[in-house]
């Protein structure tokens, strides 16, 4: 395949929608007061993403990577979790999904930061935001 053949097949997958999930990580929050997972979500279908899974999940390292196990194994092309990145006792995110991660980018993590730094200062370097491919999805993990 050349570049004319790449260049074509790039384009024409920007115009479909990819199928996403997006999972609050949270100990306290719900349906109601799941700010950031609403706004994930109206993000992805303004872009004309469609969210074809949202869940809650406790901050427990099993629980979520159940989650994203099985929405990786379904529909989901990029899963987008949201919370529990930090460095409290109870954030578990990053172990639970750096377990399942196949292929990491690191860059995304670095980047996160670096982005968040210009908005928080050295508060961002708290983050472990992290992101790669688990069997046929692109995982995201936010704080």
């Amino acid at each position: 395949m050349g570049h004319a053949d790449h260049e074509q097949q790039a384009q024409a997958a920007i115009t479909q929608a990819i199928r996403c999930g997006v999972l609050t990580i949270s100990d306290t929050r719900t349906a109601d007061t799941d700010t950031s997972g609403a706004a994930a979500r109206a993000l992805l279908e303004e872009a004309g993403h469609a969210v074809v899974a949202y869940a809650l999940a406790k901050d427990e390292p099993a629980a979520i990577a159940a989650q994203v196990r099985a929405w990786a194994a379904g529909e989901c092309q990029i899963i987008i979790t949201n919370g529990g990145t930090g460095i409290t006792r109870r954030d578990s995110t990053f172990e639970a999904i750096d377990g399942l991660l196949e292929k990491r980018l690191p860059g995304f993590g670095e980047l996160f930061r670096m982005l968040s730094y210009e908005q928080i200062g050295a508060a961002a370097m708290l983050s472990r935001a992290t992101a790669g491919l688990h069997g046929n999805a692109c995982v995201f993990c936010l704080p």
